[in-house]
């Protein structure tokens, strides 16, 4: 799945850190959320978007080789 979590937190300033912060996740949880090598669970992804104030398909997508 890709995200554009790294573009998003970026626009708004937001370190790993404080984003890690808003979600209740460690730093390390979300390098790996903007790196594609986790990919959230769904509770995970509602509350990325509510932080973000957007819909979940504006965030994630299935990535290349994904079956629709």
């Amino acid at each position: 799945m890709e995200n554009r979590l790294k573009e998003l937190r970026a626009e708004r300033g937001w370190s790993q850190a404080d984003l890690a912060e808003k979600l209740d996740v460690s730093r390390q949880t979300v390098n790996s959320l903007e790196r594609g090598k986790y990919d959230p669970s769904l509770p995970l992804a509602f509350r990325i978007a509510g932080v973000f104030a957007l819909p979940i398909e504006q965030i994630f997508s299935p990535g290349e080789g994904a079956n629709s």
